[in-house]
């Protein structure tokens, strides 16, 4: 089987950062389903990963964990896939991903794919929507309603991001809140009001024009970006007994305990949990059939930002030079192995 590898790599430019292999492909176990890869996201957990973020990599590894693709076969156990089904899928972090001709993947982490979004927009929703569902309704505790939550805001920090688009999208579809979205360029601004944000400021300058915008406080924040940026605004913004959900860790030290004159709550939101614990791990393949039918019924649409081309060497290092840019509108697709 064709696949891209990495040994890992801090450094995006550092020499064979990624290579084409050879490598062979395993036999899928009783609940696993063989996979032939249409398409594949890039997410800043694949960059975090090669950088080291689960510990160094010392053999050839295959990264990716968003694809679209049909069902070659499956395990004994398996019973609502079979060959030729199109299904889409985030996978597991500590398997091999997706950069590669075929994957052998968990068939209760699997959906059918949305029937009216081809590969490329397809590929761009598993891992996103997956985060942006479990922050908003395990984590923040939302009612999945569009009368509740009516006299309650959201702040959604990086709402331009793959999670924040997302997020934007089923807070609006799902719920009644009011949300504000950040992003600090016209063009992401314009981005998260078309996916439904009520209003958008700018994170540069976070605290006084959320307050222009007539807000003294926020009842939710979804953070999708360094949480260490955004702590004391975050603190100071919070309402009491508010809920704040982030996904990206920090390097800079937080003080939790500025949260407990609010009683405000903090909590991780990290997709990857359920399936490395194996804490009902089907829960993801429910919540992606729940989405193909948010989007096959046009509720919800693709985050697919840009498609950078066929799988390839140069392709894949130039979708994660441009997601650790930090300028990146939704998300990066690249179309079968070349």
């Amino acid at each position: 089987m064709k696949a891209i590898t990495t040994r890992g790599a801090s450094d995006i430019d550092a020499p064979n950062v990624f290579e084409d292999t050879d490598m062979p492909l395993a036999s899928p176990g009783r609940l696993d389903l063989q996979v032939r890869i249409d398409a594949v996201a890039v997410n800043p957990v694949d960059t975090k990963i090669r950088a080291g973020a689960l510990g160094n990599i010392s053999e050839p590894t295959i990264l990716g964990w968003d694809a679209v693709g049909r069902v070659e076969a499956v395990g004994d156990a398996v019973t609502h896939f079979q060959p030729g089904d199109r299904v889409y899928y985030a996978g597991e972090v500590d398997r091999p991903g997706c950069n590669a001709e075929q994957q052998i993947v968990d068939s209760r982490l699997v959906a059918h794919a949305p029937k009216t979004l081809n590969d490329e927009q397809a590929a761009a929703m598993p891992l996103t929507s997956l985060t942006a569902w479990e922050g908003l309704f395990d984590k923040l505790g939302l009612a999945q309603d569009d009368t509740a939550h009516s006299e309650q805001t959201l702040l959604v920090i990086n709402g331009a991001g793959g999670v924040g688009s997302s997020v934007i999208q089923l807070a609006r579809q799902l719920t009644g809140l009011t949300i504000i979205a950040t992003a600090s360029r016209d063009e992401t601004a314009d981005w998260c009001r078309t996916l439904g944000a009520h209003a958008v400021i700018n994170h540069h300058d976070l605290i006084p024009e959320l307050r222009a915008a007539g807000h003294e406080t926020v009842d939710y924040i979804f953070n999708c970006h360094d949480i260490g940026v955004h702590w004391d605004n975050m603190v100071e913004l919070i309402r009491p007994l508010g809920r704040i959900v982030a996904i990206a860790e920090t390097e800079q030290t937080v003080d939790i305990n500025a949260l407990q004159p609010k009683a405000a709550t903090f909590c991780w939101e990290f997709m990857f949990a359920r399936p490395m614990h194996g804490y009902h791990p089907e829960r993801h393949g429910e919540i992606l059939a729940e989405l193909a039918t948010l989007l096959d019924e046009g509720r919800i649409h693709t985050t697919l930002g840009n498609v950078i081309g066929p799988l390839s060497v140069d392709n894949l290092t130039k979708a994660h030079r441009q997601l650790e840019s930090g300028r990146t509108r939704g998300k990066l697709v690249l179309t079968a192995l070349a």
